[in-house]
């Protein structure tokens, strides 16, 4: 790592308290999102690795975070990771310390024997020249389906202690919502997404399925994700939820729902991005999820 008068390189610091802290600010002043949710509902990612550029206040000025992202694609296991957390406060940017940190975060990545790496961003091309490439993601939009059958519901509360622990305890036992391209394991991100979605309702099915959605325009129903050791059909998810016949819209592919909608690109404001080898990508249109989105 190069010298930066005035900074310190450091890593591995998400148990430094005032580190965390500092990471926190860096990514609310850049984005107006508090990190220290996460305080309250788990902690942060026992598998992230920060590296960053602090500055001799203990501010830090620059972060890119690597943590363990096991995804399925196409049907086969993939040993892959996430980086998220990347920014730069705007009186460091243009010093090259952002370079410093991508390089430093892959070979991280590459010495811990990841063969993928996935990142979201809205500058591809900063990414390009690291090896990553965009993935193309979809919505899958559809009648919806009828004659399933009703299973009991309760509205969870995230503002409750006991429906949070059994999120934490659902999420470490779930099945991938999809076979084409899904994350394995995303728990913190799901808890973290669940508490910044004012409109997002999460109805426990059956007492161990969580359906994650939300109502869109002119009554469609909008699937986010779905939490359990199994993946109900569309069907009973409809008939358990009680909703009238309807248009839905799935945000992932819905191989497992025992329904097909139509596939419609879905451009976002965020880029889906990653570093594999070719035959390590989704060839069937997919997406991920929101409630993983990080």
């Amino acid at each position: 790592m190069p010298r930066r008068e005035g900074l310190s390189f450091r890593s591995h610091y998400l148990d430094d308290p005032a580190a965390w802290r500092a990471l926190a600010g860096l990514l609310d002043d850049v984005f107006s999102i508090d990190i220290t949710a996460l305080d309250r509902l788990g902690g942060p990612d026992p598998t992230g690795v920060p590296f960053g550029w602090f500055d001799t206040a203990g501010r830090c000025v620059a972060n890119i975070t690597a943590f363990s992202l096991p995804l399925v694609i196409e049907g086969s296991e993939v040993r892959a990771a996430g980086l998220q957390s990347g920014a730069v406060r705007s009186d460091h940017r243009g010093q090259g310390l952002y370079r410093d940190l991508m390089k430093a975060a892959l070979d991280h990545c590459d010495a811990e024997g990841f063969a993928a790496v996935a990142l979201l961003t809205d500058t591809p091309e900063l990414y390009r020249r690291h090896g990553f490439e965009a993935l193309a993601q979809h919505r899958f939009a559809g009648a919806a389906p009828s004659g399933g059958t009703a299973r009991p519901i309760r509205r969870l509360d995230m503002a409750e202690a006991a429906d949070i622990a059994l999120l934490h305890r659902l999420l470490d036992g779930r099945q991938p919502v999809s076979d084409r391209f899904a994350p394995r394991r995303q728990k913190e991100m799901f808890l973290f997404n669940a508490r910044l979605m004012p409109g997002l309702r999460l109805d426990l099915m059956d007492g161990n399925i969580v359906i994650a959605w939300q109502p869109g325009e002119d009554g469609r129903f909008e699937l986010l994700d779905i939490v359990g050791a199994r993946i109900p059909s569309l069907a009973d998810i409809f008939a358990s939820l009680r909703l009238p016949p309807s248009h839905a819209a799935v945000h992932f592919a819905p191989d497992r729902l025992s329904w097909e909608g139509e596939a419609l690109p879905d451009a976002g404001d965020m880029v889906l991005m990653l570093r594999a080898k070719s035959s390590q990508r989704p060839t069937r249109p997919f997406a991920l999820p929101p409630m993983a989105e990080f």
